[in-house]
């Protein structure tokens, strides 16, 4: 291995990425994160999490990504602010740039750069973030119990989450903007046979209504130009995610959605020495605890790798 060579580089600094830092760190790799564009990931546009094993009371996203990066850094982990902006990953040791300027050399990779929701773009969508609007209702559906809150999408994932809702809220909207649904025949069965949800066809979102306390409504418009508001208490986009495995795209094996395929059980891509873990290949999940779960096992696939070098 080439001296000058970073034993196991992270890329990324959410759930993932900071739980194989905490893994690498204890096997003696000598692992450097680079936390990217957003330290922390998802989790930090969440104020509390209900979900997370092992907080009786909750902890809020933020906290609980400073405590897994200390702990980290306790450990041993290096971990630098910076983007990886271009990566040659064709042959060991691989070669990477950070900030489009500095280059730094490493005998493993792990892929841990996780996937960004897709949101409608509104000013009124990212106003609320946080404080009503959510792209998550696993992660945020138990704070609008006998409530009302709305869903927008069409798909399978739409129908997923709004049914979800509708076991914890009195009623939910699912704003489509077409005359049918996109998801399957059993999903359109169950939301079809929900009473409390209703689907609001043929509309699309001009504007998310709210005040200090948060969201209080969503402005529509149909089809046909007619312009109406509905009230709700919440507001969850599910449209789909993005993977953000563009820059390795080149050099992994990715899905159709552009999801990074590893081997099986394990974290492996097809590039030895290349390892993902987290929502950058995992289309199913998307949850926290999966998260942090793959970066345990990218970092002990890691060690395994380097000791038969």
């Amino acid at each position: 291995m080439n001296s000058n060579s970073i034993r196991c580089l992270i890329i990324g600094g959410g759930p993932a990425g900071y739980t194989a830092a905490i893994y690498a760190s204890r096997a003696g790799l000598s692992p450097v994160l680079y936390e990217g564009i957003q330290p922390g990931g998802q989790l930090t546009t969440t104020t509390d999490i209900e979900n997370y094993p092992g907080f009786e009371n909750g902890v809020s996203g933020q906290v609980l990504m400073d405590d897994m990066k200390a702990q980290a850094v306790r450990l041993g982990a290096d971990i630098r602010y910076g983007v990886i902006t271009d990566a040659d990953l064709s042959e060991r040791p691989f070669r990477l740039t950070v900030d489009g300027e500095t280059s730094v050399v490493a005998d493993s990779v792990i892929i841990a750069t996780g996937a960004t929701a897709k949101y409608l773009g509104l000013p009124s969508e990212e106003k609320y973030k946080g404080m009503g609007v959510s792209a998550c209702a696993t992660c945020d559906g138990f704070f609008y119990r006998g409530k009302t809150v709305a869903v927008v999408g069409g798909g399978d994932t739409a129908c997923e989450e709004a049914s979800y809702l509708a076991g914890l809220c009195e009623k939910v909207y699912m704003i489509v903007r077409r005359d049918v649904l996109r998801a399957s025949a059993a999903m359109q069965s169950r939301v079809m046979n929900t009473p409390n949800i209703e689907i609001l066809w043929n509309c699309n979102t001009r504007e998310i209504l709210g005040d200090d306390s948060g969201v209080t409504g969503v402005r529509l418009v149909r089809k046909d130009g007619e312009v109406f508001d509905i009230s709700v208490h919440g507001f969850f986009l599910a449209i789909g995610h993005h993977p953000n495995s563009e820059l390795f795209s080149k050099w992994v094996d990715v899905d159709g959605d552009g999801y990074i395929v590893t081997d099986g059980k394990t974290s492996r891509t097809n590039v030895p020495g290349v390892f993902a873990a987290g929502d950058v290949q995992d289309n199913i999940y998307r949850q926290a605890v999966t998260a942090a779960a793959s970066g345990c096992k990218a970092a002990m696939d890691v060690e395994k790798f380097l000791n038969s070098l």
